[in-house]
């Protein structure tokens, strides 16, 4: 059995419902990859730790942050 991860971001219109907005482009991704041979499994949140950049004399200098990436699990 293969497993395929798929990065997650839903570009959505604030004017909007946004909750449909990203339902609807789940809903795309997964029968994309669903008509390609792939099942759905599920959608994963990950949490990365992105460590401060002092930079040069100050230049550059980035503070520490934390990263949350949605991603979409297949199998097959």
């Amino acid at each position: 059995m293969g497993h395929k991860v798929v990065p997650f971001a839903a570009y959505i219109d604030l004017k909007k419902n946004t909750s449909s907005q990203i339902a609807e482009r789940l809903e795309i991704e997964i029968k994309y990859h669903t008509y390609k041979g792939w099942k759905y499994v599920r959608v994963e949140n990950i949490t990365t730790f992105v460590h401060a950049e002092l930079g040069c004399v100050g230049f550059g200098a980035r503070p520490a942050q934390t990263l949350f990436t949605h991603l979409i699990v297949f199998e097959k």
